[in-house]
């Protein structure tokens, strides 16, 4: 008889009302892969829009949400390598993140950074991951280089301003709230702008144009990017909090030599997402262990609250970070 374990699905697409408390079996690790038990699991945009039916997980992935976690790795499947039993970790998650046990490749796993505590380690995969794949991989942003990051208070924002500003970037983030954009320089930027009082294309274009633009807005944020990007600048798009359909014009894109590229971090492959981690592994964690950068903690909530959790995350009041404490 499969052993049991708590966990909260998606009941049906909706609000977070939809996300019920369950108990189903615990599943076991297939090749590459590895069981952990989780002590707290991240909460994420990709989240709630799981929940809210605009983003259906990939065939092989549990469909319990939940995209990163941290814990001990208690199972080992048939030719997983680079981990071991008893190992304190977090991880990347093709999803399941929100019970009390999880599977994921073992190529996607990191070590519990020195000095952190396994609530602050299940910050750090989904936004690391997708901010050095995007920001350096992706945008190739070097030292010197001014970049816009969008949403400069989110989980996102707050790793990629102190990321860029360890690479000796010029940093500009928008936030919405004084108190959001003085959270936002307190981290690195030069300036965070409040996009509900300046207008940030304004701003950049004074200091010469963005080379480098993170964001996630969408909408009519992509032709105000394009207008605040320098000459070869880059807008590297992750998700469309407000639109994926804009009509605009393209031109510049041709006459000023801008590129405009983006990544979704869940479909990519297991090698692709094992590039990654040997990235952050490289040159991520060791600024980690030093405390040089690290994860913004907002909120926690116990596992059977994951509805005020994505309450919370929807009403954008947070500042950095949410997690699930998953283990008693």
């Amino acid at each position: 008889m499969a052993e049991m374990m708590r966990a909260v699905e998606i009941s049906q697409s909706g609000g977070p009302e939809v996300l019920t408390p369950i108990t189903r079996a615990r599943p076991e690790p297939g090749h590459g892969q590895v069981l952990i038990k989780v002590a707290y699991a991240g909460v994420n945009r990709p989240d709630a829009l799981q929940r809210a039916g605009n983003y259906t997980p990939p065939p092989d992935a549990s469909d319990l949400p939940g995209l990163e976690a941290s814990g001990e790795v208690v199972a080992l499947g048939p030719g997983a390598e680079g981990v071991a039993l008893g190992d304190q970790v977090c991880a990347l998650l093709p999803g399941g993140g929100y019970a009390e046990y999880v599977v994921t490749p073992a190529a996607h796993c990191l070590p519990v950074p020195k000095g952190l505590s396994l609530k602050e380690a299940a910050c750090l995969p989904e936004t690391y991951f997708t901010v050095w794949s995007n920001v350096f991989m992706r945008g190739g942003l070097t030292g010197g280089e001014r970049i816009l990051i969008h949403g400069g208070s989110s989980g996102i924002g707050t790793t990629a301003i102190q990321l860029a500003r360890n690479a000796g970037a010029r940093v500009f983030a928008t936030a919405g709230s004084a108190e959001k954009c003085a959270a936002c320089e307190k981290l690195g930027a030069e300036r965070a702008i409040n996009y509900r009082e300046k207008d940030f294309v304004e701003i950049l274009r004074a200091e010469g144009g963005a080379d480098l633009i993170l964001d996630m807005v969408g909408g009519d944020y992509i032709p105000r990017n394009i207008k605040a990007l320098a000459d070869d600048g880059r807008l590297v798009q992750i998700a469309f909090l407000s639109s994926p359909k804009v009509e605009m014009n393209f031109a510049p894109l041709m006459v000023r030599r801008l590129t405009f590229t983006g990544s979704t971090l869940r479909p990519q492959s297991v090698a692709a997402k094992a590039r990654i981690a040997e990235e952050l592994r490289t040159h991520v964690w060791p600024l980690l262990d030093a405390g040089t950068v690290g994860p913004i903690m907002d909120s926690e909530f116990p596992l059977e609250e994951a509805r005020a959790a994505h309450e919370r995350m929807e009403g954008s009041t947070h500042i950095g970070k949410i997690v699930l404490k998953v283990a008693d």
